[in-house]
């Protein structure tokens, strides 16, 4: 069984359709990369996934029970199991690194704070910030501020991370830092769905890549499929102006 099911997932701003009868199924483990254009609903797949934006029609279902997205039980109980890492940190500029970190675990989860600080000093650790507890975000490069951004979704202990365009805001020296971070999480076996523009990067990394378009998945398939044998013209048409550049 999936860990992860999308069933024709749609939705809309208001009377705008963005997502269209999207069907993915994630299973444990996979690393799931989004590419296509611009306004394409990658983005606005993972905000439905998280419960930010509404769900038109379709269904999500997680381990093969249905996500009721009007229900603040589920939708808690939801979040308990998936975490997102979005473009911009937004990082509480007030607190310190380890604040920031441990603030969701201790005040929403109620958990004990030397546990939870244990838990963030080892999560650090892992994104090579060790030595940043104290520092405030705006001693922090982006990549850095970026990386802490990552360990405090994990603090939440997510069975599924979704990553939306992390690299996007950061300049491309610090690109690499967050890959690096990223690639780590990978080899663990965290199971991800990341959208990115970073086309080498999702091509390493990923088990399987989704083509989107218009709101509407248009083909799925392995990183060699997607990149070196598309079936899709719509594919065809973006992997080779994105590997012309």
């Amino acid at each position: 069984m999936p860990l992860l099911e999308a069933e024709n997932l749609s939705s809309a701003y208001g009377r705008v359709p963005v997502l269209s009868k999207v069907n993915l199924s994630v299973n444990k483990g996979e690393v799931i990369s989004l590419i296509g254009p611009s306004g394409s609903g990658k983005s606005t797949f993972l905000r439905v996934l998280m419960g930010l934006l509404p769900p038109t029609a379709g269904e999500v279902r997680i381990d093969g029970g249905r996500i009721d997205y009007r229900s603040r039980a589920q939708l808690r109980a939801m979040r308990d199991r998936m975490a997102i890492v979005f473009q911009q940190y937004n990082l509480f500029q007030n607190m310190d690194v380890l604040r920031n970190v441990t603030i969701a675990p201790i005040k929403i989860k109620k958990r004990p704070r030397a546990d939870v600080e244990r838990e963030a000093t080892a999560l650090l650790l892992k994104v090579g910030l060790a030595e940043k507890h104290h520092a405030y975000p705006d001693e922090l490069s982006g990549g850095q501020q970026q990386r802490v951004a990552i360990a405090r979704a994990l603090a939440l202990k997510p069975e599924i991370l979704l990553l939306d365009e992390v690299t996007a805001a950061l300049d491309p020296e610090l690109v690499t830092e967050v890959l690096d971070t990223i690639r780590s999480l990978a080899s663990e076996g965290i199971t991800m769905l990341i959208v990115s523009h970073e086309m080498a990067f999702v091509r390493e990394v990923s088990t399987r890549v989704v083509m989107m378009d218009k709101g509407q998945v248009v083909e799925i398939g392995s990183p060699a499929e997607i990149f070196g044998s598309p079936k899709e013209a719509r594919t065809r048409e973006f992997v080779g102006k994105i590997l012309r550049h």
